[in-house]
């Protein structure tokens, strides 16, 4: 045994560390306890900077601690020259160097950072951007780093296709970078615009605007260029998620003008409805009503308690006001926040009006396309054909083809785009919910231009596998729905923007909450038969239709209740049809 090393067992050696940890501790907990007490007290001295420095080396993301230290510097501040504290925050700057390397995504370290080199008396932004290249050189995805990169840029004035060319060697070093693609996605509207326009007038002294607040879509000679990148990209690897999303950025259109879409007006309730293009709250956007000349004093309402923002809202008028047919009269509503108005006649003998946009442009779901548009988005179609080929179970591939479909003509790309939605269901199963929901969305898309073509207010998708509904907006004036025989779980909250609905048909689905069925004013007929509805409280809903005439409930859980007809009918006193 002489002459052995002697080996210290497991427990020993727990236990030593466990003797270590709780030494550091104690020490620790007794610093921070120094730190609090001189913070409760008001004291920003030299001794409070160097314990907040202990303290923050071993552990960089106590939030507390930072903002006891901003304070602390700030006191300083007013006690020293301006040489003086450039001096101690060029320290600061290097202490935070150190916190970063213990933790480089540590959010107090980085948002301490940008606060002092914001208040720098002379900042180096070229040392800060050359901090910002090594640390994404080490971890390209540090979104902390990104958006510090960002600050940076702005502040020193970087110009824009600089750091195009910094994002062009990251994507080239690694298709596989998202905050690169992203961050390309917010240049090159700035660089590369497709509607050129002046540049913001700014003071001076002021740092140039931000990237995340230009909205302009590329410039086609670009966009055809981004394509070639892009395809580079997920040709190499198709798997890769980041290059198609980016693609499905190309692809993307610009949202819709912000204004009034549709008036509707109708005497013998005297209500008015309004649909916009995006949801608003009408009681904070300057929403006012102009009859004949003569402003009104109405109350704006959501269709639903539940919304405070809705792209729908209602007002009663004073009784009297358009209930006499023989009467003609002009309607305006002015939407002041958006210095924009619709007008609305109501004509001798009408009960009822309305004006509106029409979709028949299809530039409700999709962008106008020209001819030379039209040409880039069918190679596009082309080159994912050829890929899918290749590759025919890769999701990324399908969807794209998919929304490139829709983007060409989503009615002549019908039967395709469902087939490839089946296909998608099928190699992505985990997904297949989100790719039901998108193909409801397409699918009600698609019935809506045609219901527009046709110019009809009957509106039909049954026998659809529809799992959800969308853009009920669009069906303000519609007086039929045919929902039956889908997968419907539910009629949402939005459904009552259905303000002129008279029958609702929405036999042979599950449907088990009919929240969205309130309020209807016209709502005469309800057809529910073989549902999931289970008790009364499902059906209460309905109770706010005053012109409900009759309802079919017959085959739902709730019909094998005892004394259910009565029940109901006390529920419903104006139901004089029950088919249960």
């Amino acid at each position: 045994m002489h002459g052995r090393v002697k080996v210290k067992s497991t427990a020993q050696q727990e236990e030593e560390k466990k003797k270590g940890r709780d030494k550091k501790l104690k020490l620790f907990v007794a610093a921070r306890d120094a730190c609090f007490s001189k913070r409760k007290e008001g004291v920003f001295d030299e001794e409070a900077l160097q314990l907040t420095h202990q303290l923050l080396s071993s552990n960089p993301d106590y939030a507390t601690l930072w903002n006891y230290r901003r304070e602390i510097l700030t006191h300083l501040e007013t006690t020293m020259e301006e040489t003086e504290m450039q001096k101690v925050y060029e320290v600061e700057l290097s202490f935070l160097e150190s916190c970063l390397k213990v933790n480089p995504k540590s959010y107090g370290s980085w948002h301490h950072r940008c606060w002092v080199s914001t208040r720098l008396p002379r900042p180096d932004w070229t040392r800060e951007l050359s901090l910002c290249d090594r640390c994404l050189g080490l971890d390209e995805r540090n979104f902390h780093c990104w958006d510090y990169r960002r600050l940076v840029v702005r502040m020193s004035g970087v110009p824009v296709d600089q750091e195009l060319q910094f994002s062009d060697r990251l994507i080239g070093s690694n298709f596989s970078n998202y905050s690169s693609w992203h961050y390309r996605s917010t240049l090159l509207p700035l660089l590369h615009p497709e509607s050129p326009e002046p540049p913001p007038v700014t003071p001076p002294c002021s740092p140039p605007p931000s990237p995340q607040t230009h909205s302009h879509r590329v410039c086609e000679e670009q966009l055809l260029k981004e394509y070639e990148l892009v395809q580079n990209a997920f040709f190499t690897d198709p798997n890769d998620q980041s290059a198609w999303f980016y693609y499905r950025w190309l692809l993307g259109r610009v949202e819709r003008e912000e204004m009034i879409s549709c008036v509707y007006v109708e005497r013998e309730d005297e209500r008015v409805a309004v649909a916009f293009s995006r949801p608003v709250n009408a009681q904070s956007v300057g929403l006012m009503l102009v009859l004949d000349g003569q402003p009104q004093r109405v109350e704006w309402r959501s269709i639903h308690p539940r919304f405070k923002h809705s792209p729908v809202w209602i007002c009663d008028l004073p009784p009297g006001t358009i209930s006499d047919i023989s009467n003609e009269h002009n309607l305006t509503v002015h939407w002041t926040e958006k210095r924009t108005h619709r007008d609305c006649a109501l004509y001798t003998g009408r009960t009822e009006s309305w004006c509106r946009d029409s979709a028949t442009d299809q530039e409700l779901f999709r962008s106008e396309l020209s001819v030379e548009k039209t040409s880039v988005l069918q190679s596009e179609l082309q080159s994912c054909n050829q890929l899918q080929e290749l590759e025919p179970l890769n999701k990324w591939c399908l969807l794209t083809i998919i929304l490139l479909m829709r983007a060409l003509d989503p009615l002549g790309y019908e039967k395709e785009t469902l087939a490839h939605f089946q296909t998608l269901k099928e190699v992505d199963s985990m997904r297949s919910g989100y790719y039901s929901d998108l193909c409801s969305k397409f699918m009600i898309e698609n019935t809506i231009l045609k219901m527009e073509y046709a110019e009809v207010r009957v509106f039909s998708i049954s026998d659809k596998n529809l799992t959800t509904l969308c853009h009920l907006d669009q069906l303000l004036l519609v007086t039929h729905i045919n929902l039956s025989s889908n997968q419907l779980q539910r009629l949402p909250p939005a459904f009552s923007m259905l303000q002129c609905l008279e029958v609702l048909e929405a036999e042979n689905n599950s449907i088990e909450d009919l929240e969205g069925v309130c309020h209807l004013p016209k709502l005469e007929e309800v057809n529910l038969k073989n549902n999931k509805i289970s008790n009364l409280d499902d059906l209460r809903p309905l109770a706010s239709c005053p012109k409900l005439r009759r309802l079919n409930i017959s085959g739902n859980p709730i019909t094998k209740s005892g004394n259910m007809e009565a029940e109901l009918l006390e529920l419903l006193p104006t139901v004089t049809e029950l088919m249960l």
